[in-house]
């Protein structure tokens, strides 16, 4: 579609003089394009509807069927054949024009830190870093997966307190529940007694200095166990990282960077912590090194920032990170501004809202969350009834199937959503074989399997008469790289999820319409059923996806 817009501009530009702006009719009636003639009525010293007559003459081409004037809009219709067969020519045989970029991005995004839960809420940031990591490349853009997690600080020193005080004689486990469970102990028990913080002090204390070796051994061992459970959830969610960054690894390099600070007046001492003072800029205080030396999140988060483009070599760094950071990355991209960080324009943050059970918010200090595995497993077993229902498939199939089904709705769920909106998460809603839903689009997609492994022939581009249904259908496909394009620049994989429901929508009421397998237009009709199959494959692929051949 994007091809016969810029030819009609090109047309345009040789009888009009400024920008030209081409729209799509909301209703097909009214043609493929529209201009609107008003912004030239000045230069031309016409009136717009004069303006959009004079053009309906004069404007000719052959992929112009005809051309018509609703007032001062001129309505563009393209001859549908040729559209058409330019839609699926590419799609069918796999040679769709791809941009490069020698561009070098950093996505940074799920930051699941060890010692805690990885729960419903985790995945929403988990899903869209990928997504946006996938779009990105699509776009031709160089992209690296990065996933820094805090594997160091308070939340640590209090999982390794409980677990030496009250857990010491269960074994090591590497099980999801189990390590969130100590970490909910940790919490509950110094709520209700708080002067055992010191003993989590001393903890973070040695841990940060290095000097108790038993007490370092157990904290390697059980960070292992935390980052192979990670692993297990990583893979089922088809996210992948070519870099990791741990707190622990930033550390020295962060305390380096606050002596500099210092030196150069940019941070202060205040009661023993070390601060730079942000008031001016209506950013309050931030604090990079507490009274005992031990160091922050805002610290290691300069040290990093370092990192990434030093070592890393990349030109545009994009975090990921929850809604409620906002106001902690400002004052970050603000500091390091005042640092003279010379890529500090290149940052972009993308702020992920809350993920809410109908009750309220998750919480993994109190335990009131779902976790990942668990929540999965439900999930799972819904598929799996409604599988049954409808097919005989042996245990592994089962097991396949309906843990597909399980991450598209879960993913979908989170990914339809705009990042910056907060979702409350409802189970029975997104695990629904119609609507809005991935195991809809999965099914949609499985049935246009089904029509092509009925068919004796295969499909081919040879076009007679088209009927509305079809037309709508193609046209929608033609719209795939130009949606890809526009999530790319508002970083909004959204905008994939809705274009693949609207699409999904299209094939189904074709399908319902109009016959395939057996009819007069049986080659066309099997080639715009394997066009929609191709461009709903990358459609989900692009939100980390994968299709199923048969429900």
């Amino acid at each position: 579609m994007e091809k016969y817009k810029d030819k009609l501009i090109n047309l345009l530009k040789k009888k009009l003089k400024g920008d030209i702006s081409l729209s799509v009719p909301p209703d097909p009636s009214l043609g493929d394009y529209s201009l609107a003639c008003f912004p030239f009525a000045k230069e031309l010293k016409k009136n717009p509807q004069e303006i959009a007559e004079d053009l309906s003459k004069s404007v000719k081409a052959d992929f112009i069927e005809k051309i018509e004037t609703k007032g001062a809009y001129l309505n563009f219709f393209l001859d549908k054949k040729q559209l058409v067969k330019d839609i699926l020519h590419p799609i069918l045989k796999g040679d769709e024009k791809k941009e490069s970029s020698k561009e070098r991005f950093m996505v940074e995004f799920s930051q699941a830190n060890t010692h805690k839960a990885f729960h419903v809420g985790h995945v929403r940031g988990t899903s869209l870093g990928e997504s946006l990591a996938r779009i990105l490349e699509y776009t031709g853009k160089k992209v690296v997966r990065a996933n820094y997690q805090g594997d160091t600080g308070m939340h640590v020193a209090k999982w390794i307190w409980c677990y030496q005080n009250y857990h010491k004689k269960e074994k090591l486990k590497d099980e999801e529940e189990w390590i969130s469970g100590i970490y909910v102990d940790a919490i509950s028990r110094l709520t209700q007694n708080p002067k055992l913080q010191e003993g989590v002090d001393e903890v973070n204390r040695k841990i940060d200095s290095g000097e108790d070796k038993k007490l370092q051994e157990l904290w390697k061992k059980t960070r292992r166990l935390s980052l192979d459970a990670f692993e297990r959830i990583y893979k089922e969610l088809n996210t992948t990282f070519d870099h990791y960054f741990f707190e622990s690894t930033i550390e020295k390099k962060a305390k380096k960077i606050c002596q500099e600070l210092i030196k150069k007046n940019i941070a202060e001492i205040s009661d023993g912590a070390t601060i730079i003072n942000l008031e001016k800029y209506n950013l309050g205080v931030s604090v990079l090194l507490r009274k005992d030396g031990t160091v922050l999140y805002s610290a290691k988060d300069l040290a990093l920032a370092e990192e990434k483009f030093t070592k890393y070599r990349i030109d545009d760094s994009i975090y990921v990170v929850g809604k409620e950071q906002e106001f902690y990355f400002r004052q970050l991209f603000k500091t390091l501004a005042l640092m003279k960080f010379k890529q500090a324009e290149k940052l972009r943050y993308v702020p992920v809202s809350l993920v809410k059970l109908p009750h309220g918010k998750m919480s993994s200090r109190t335990g009131d969350n779902i976790l990942y595995s668990s929540f999965k497993d439900e999930l799972k077993e819904y598929a799996a009834s409604e599988i049954k229902k409808r097919f005989k498939v042996d245990k592994k199939e089962l097991e396949r199937r309906s843990l597909a089904i399980a991450i598209a709705s879960l993913k979908y769920s989170m990914l339809k959503q705009h990042p910056n909106k907060e979702i409350v998460f409802n189970k029975e809603e997104a695990m629904r074989f119609e609507g809005d839903t991935g195991p809809y689009l999965l099914y949609s997609y499985a049935r246009a399997s089904s029509i092509i492994r009925k068919a004796k022939s295969k499909g081919k581009l040879e076009i007679d008469e088209l009927t509305d249904k079809e037309i709508v259908l193609a046209k929608k496909l033609g719209m795939f790289r130009e949606t890809v394009e526009k999530a790319g620049q508002q970083l909004q994989p959204g905008l994939i999820a809705n274009y693949a429901f609207q699409l999904s929508q299209l094939f189904n009421e074709f399908y319902a319409h109009c016959q395939v397998v057996g009819s007069e237009a049986e080659n066309f009709r099997l080639a715009l059923v394997e066009g929609f199959r191709i461009v709903l494959k990358k459609a989900l692929d692009l939100l980390g996806i994968d299709v199923i051949e048969q429900m």
